[in-house]
């Protein structure tokens, strides 16, 4: 059974949600779906399959190394009608699209214009298709067969670091013209990104991760070539219908920068080629550029590729966390102290914690669920147990325990504080700041300064001439900053 029949399959059962209800799933029909799609996977070979009391479904498929998981839910909207649905197949020629009792448009809907001459599944314009639930569906239970099938299939991460497009600049999720940065820069970059990496990926063993750079592939390529090859099946106006054009339509895009969806989709089909890479992953603002290198894989090899992405984290002002985004931290802690980097998650707002926790850890989703019970005060052991997981994640769990501890101390329950030497003869409060890393630059000390956001141990500093004589001190930024100085 193929993902198309079996998703057709799943259409017939109405599932729709009841509001009213309170009961889990709210109505009889979404365990009867649940039931059959348990028997389907029991069929195919997954181990442990069950359907618990609240229609939820589980399955596990053998493997080893690390785990994945494939989750999708199967309730439909109460909004709409999900009865006496009648789904058909259609090849999308453009424009207008005639559903029965309603259309739809490329007007009111910009992103059809990425479907033009791709089959859709559609039905009456009066019922729900179900798509935005048993697709899911039909896409797990797809994958869990065809591998199941196919044991021979080896997965192996592709690091891709953009040497190549990172001397251009990707547009998405900006409102600035991104920095040019040099080549030396770049390079040095990429040195960095495998011992990085090296944190989170084995880069040894059977399926052992590589790591490639698009700059071996993009520097010297022919722009004449490039242009016919790949630039012939681009639409620029279905490329200025993608967000991460149209937020810069506004202040001005340059061409330089219209060029990078280009260059990634054109990485996807290097490393298709090359390695048979069939899936792309990146944040949720580079679906776009991924969607295009799905799309010039289709045309160009006739084969299908596939796209996954993932929530970006965001500053508070809701801006993408990026390393050249003023607020982000580092995984460096050349650029960010494991201490820095523990406070940084230990003091995130509330209304993070749980979303952080989720995305960042593999704690238990019950525990995670009780850890940001009560959402008061006692939100501060959530916190300390995000930052703590995050800084043994990256930098081990010597540095986080010693975290904490700093942490602890920092706040006076007698445990240890964070230490800082400074050189003989740094006695400006102003140099000192800069020196221990509580300022990046001297402008910025002196602006903490003049904000009354520095102490000396009990003492404000108001002047931002003043100097310090003792040998040893504590420098207090803030609430939240705290640092043992000493001199060498």
């Amino acid at each position: 059974m193929n993902i198309t029949e079996r998703f057709l399959k799943y259409v017939g059962y109405g599932t729709n949600s009841d509001e009213k209800s309170e009961t889990c799933p709210s109505t009889p029909n979404q365990l009867v779906l649940g039931a059959a799609i348990a028997e389907e996977l029991k069929a195919l070979g997954l181990t442990d399959v069950e359907q618990d009391a609240d229609g939820y479904v589980y399955g596990y498929l053998p493997g080893e190394g690390e785990a994945l998981g494939l989750i999708a839910h199967m309730d439909t909207s109460p909004a709409v009608s999900g009865d006496h649905i009648k789904p058909r197949i259609v090849t999308y020629p453009g424009g207008v699209l005639e559903l029965g009792a309603s259309t739809l448009s490329p007007t009111d809907y910009p992103f059809l214009e990425e479907y033009i001459g791709q089959e859709l599944i559609v039905t009456d314009g009066t019922t729900l298709l179900g798509a935005d639930d048993k697709a899911g569906v039909a896409e797990i239970v797809t994958l869990c067969e065809y591998l199941l099938a196919h044991p021979e299939v080896k997965h192996r991460p592709i690091i891709l670091i953009g040497g190549g497009t990172g001397m251009i600049g990707d547009p998405s999720g900006r409102s600035d013209l991104r920095k040019v940065m040099t080549a030396e820069t770049v390079q040095h970059n990429c040195d960095c990104f495998k011992e990085q990496m090296s944190k989170f990926l084995s880069f040894e063993g059977e399926n052992a991760a590589i790591m490639v750079n698009n700059a071996d592939w993009l520097k010297d390529l022919n722009y004449i070539d490039f242009l016919r090859e790949i630039g012939s099946v681009f639409s620029v106006n279905k490329m200025l219908t993608a967000e991460c054009y149209k937020q810069r339509l506004e202040k001005g895009l340059t061409f330089l920068e219209f060029n990078y969806m280009l260059m990634q989709a054109y990485d996807f089909l290097v490393l298709n080629r090359k390695y048979g890479c069939e899936l792309e992953c990146g944040g949720d603002d580079q679906w776009s550029n991924m969607l295009a290198g799905v799309d010039l894989i289709r045309r160009k090899e006739g084969k299908d590729a596939f796209a996954m992405t993932s929530a970006l984290l965001t500053t508070s002002e809701g801006k993408k966390m990026g390393k050249t985004q003023k607020g982000a931290v580092w995984l460096d802690r050349e650029k960010t102290s494991p201490y820095e980097f523990f406070q940084y998650w230990r003091n995130i707002d509330d209304a993070d914690v749980e979303k952080c926790l989720k995305l960042l850890t593999e704690i238990d989703l019950d525990e995670i669920a009780e850890l940001c019970r009560y959402k008061d005060e006692r939100m501060n052991r959530a916190k300390e147990v995000l930052a703590y997981e995050l800084t043994k994640l990256v930098h081990g769990k010597d540095d986080a325990d010693l975290s904490l501890k700093q942490s602890k101390g920092a706040f006076g329950d007698g445990a240890e504080m964070p230490e800082k030497t400074i050189e003989e003869g740094t006695t400006k409060v102003i140099d000192i700041l800069v020196a221990i890393g509580v300022a990046p630059s001297k402008s910025e000390a002196r602006r903490l300064i003049e904000g009354g956001g520095i102490r000396v141990n009990d003492d404000k500093v108001t002047d931002v001439n003043a100097e310090v004589t003792s040998r040893e001190f504590i420098i207090h930024k803030g609430k939240k900053v705290h640092f043992k100085v000493s001199v060498k």
